[in-house]
């Protein structure tokens, strides 16, 4: 990862988690991305670690895609209040 790869993406988790605004962690957005692929490090939103993998199905991204989308918006919505935050 280059030197302005990761300014940009301590950019994105000093956000804080986009959904609650509680310290986050980096989401790499999985929409159009086959198994064992990461997307582009500007395709990341901020997650803390309840929406993004321990909260549970219909809280964490990673315990129920489809679940989480319908709560809280999709990969692609969420993506774009990180970049008119940013």
């Amino acid at each position: 990862m280059t030197k302005a790869e990761k300014q940009y993406l301590n950019r994105v988790a000093e956000l804080g988690c986009i959904i609650c605004r509680m310290p986050a962690e980096i989401h790499h957005l999985r929409t159009g991305m086959g198994l064992g692929m990461r997307n582009d490090y500007k395709n990341a939103i901020p997650l803390c670690p309840t929406h993004h993998r321990t909260g549970g199905h219909g809280v964490a991204y990673h315990a129920g895609r489809l679940a989480f989308e319908s709560q809280f918006g999709t990969e692609t919505e969420l993506l774009e209040k990180v970049r008119s935050l940013l």
